[in-house]
């Protein structure tokens, strides 16, 4: 594996870390700022928020920038945005530091995706852009649960701190690491405009709102689900969720080989399967060690559909795809907050808190049929993704076949 491709992961453990650790956290924040926990909340919506907005704002003002330098700008105001939350006196200067820390998300991971393809020896591009995911994985499996325990007994600022020291870390890792990528001649923020417009682009957007909606429509609920229906202990909710990024990180490993290979089939698959995996949730929720299977295989089907849907992305918006890759993690928290807005609503119909499994599984469902429409749209077929393949590949990381098909 490449150096640069770990520098890209560092800078998504510390990213992930941030971005889930909150949910850990209200109860110490609503405490030492005097506020309630309900209203603590709004801090996971203040960092979505800013994911939304600032994918494509970022992207977009950015667009003539050297990639490996807007990477190091992008990292550099993650940590300032942590670094401020850390220090955030009043609770609203902490909404706005939120806000300001979710900024870069979208973008890094829409610059990093590209990147990582110029990175890769042709034929394993996917398996590049799953290996910077494999750090937003690890992120929920061994950074959420320390730093949450960190701020539970060293206070939530400390947490903040030391995120914001990874930050510092990933910006060095980014600057000595990743080598100068070359910009395809002719871009700008015009041509990536046009890209981010094309149907089967937006086709492929509207898949992740729809489908990745499911998943968080059982996330969301899962530490409420796992208490009051399959009678864990508050204690034993930090195991199912760490359960939770285990499957993660198994569905990011298992999605780079075989996007590679056929990235349509593997989004049908894992789409299907998330379908099928949340309807068996409903009955396995009430037996203990079949919830523990489930949530693993949730976690695994779930993140199995990022890294194909981010690589049909790029292909489709191939000429100018850092806007398109961008966007669609705004795309992807647009899916966070409308599952958790569903899931939350049919609870409070009175339909019981196994019912968000039931909207997830509809939600997944909505998004195979766009899948599958954009599929049968498709000009090229889509039956193999090379992302990158009219972008300039870097030497100094290819062998001389590699090299002969640049």
């Amino acid at each position: 594996m490449p150096l640069a491709l770990l520098a890209l992961a560092v800078s998504a453990f510390g990213i992930g870390t941030t971005e889930f650790v909150m949910m850990g956290l209200l109860p110490n924040v609503a405490g030492d700022l005097h506020t309630s926990v309900p209203t603590a909340g709004y801090l996971v919506s203040a960092y979505a928020l800013g994911v939304v907005v600032g994918a494509p704002l970022l992207a977009a003002l950015g667009a003539r920038l050297p990639r490996k330098l807007m990477l190091v700008l992008l990292m550099v105001l993650f940590t300032i945005g942590n670094l401020a939350s850390a220090l955030a006196p009043t609770f609203g200067l902490l909404v706005a530091a939120r806000v300001l820390a979710g900024l870069p998300h979208g973008a890094f991971f829409g610059v990093g995706s590209v990147v990582a393809t110029q990175l890769a020896a042709r034929g394993r591009q996917a398996r590049a852009v799953a290996t910077m995911f494999l750090g937003l994985t690890v992120a929920n499996v061994v950074g959420v649960p320390t730093a949450t325990l960190l701020g539970q007994h060293l206070g939530w600022r400390a947490t903040f701190l030391v995120v914001a020291g990874i930050g510092v870390l990933a910006v060095g890792a980014l600057a000595l690491l990743v080598p100068p990528i070359p910009r395809e001649e002719g871009g700008g923020l015009a041509r990536e405009v046009r890209a981010l417009g094309a149907p089967q682009v937006l086709l492929a957007l509207l898949t992740a709102v729809f489908g990745f909606a499911g998943v968080f429509a059982v996330y969301s609920y899962l530490a409420s689900m796992s208490t009051e229906v399959t009678g864990f202990s508050e204690t034993s909710v930090t195991l199912v969720l760490a359960l939770f990024g285990t499957g993660m990180t198994l569905g990011a490993l298992a999605a780079g080989r075989l996007t590679d290979r056929a990235p349509r089939a593997t989004l049908y698959g894992s789409l299907g399967a998330l379908a099928v995996v949340l309807v068996l949730f409903d009955f396995a929720v009430h037996v203990k060690w079949a919830a523990l299977v489930t949530v693993v295989l949730l976690g695994a089907v779930g993140f199995m559909t990022t890294t194909p849907l981010q690589m049909l992305v790029m292909h489709k918006a191939r000429h100018a795809p850092t806007l398109a890759a961008a966007s669609n993690h705004s795309a992807f928290n647009l899916a966070n907050a409308g599952g958790a807005w569903l899931g939350g609503a049919a609870i409070a119909a009175g339909w019981g808190w196994t019912s968000p499994t039931m909207v997830g599984a509809a939600l997944a469902v909505v998004g195979l049929a766009i899948a599958v429409t954009a599929g049968a749209l498709d000009r090229d077929g889509g039956s193999r993704v090379v992302a990158g393949a009219h972008l300039e590949h870097v030497p100094q990381h290819q062998d001389a076949e590699t090299a002969d098909h640049a």
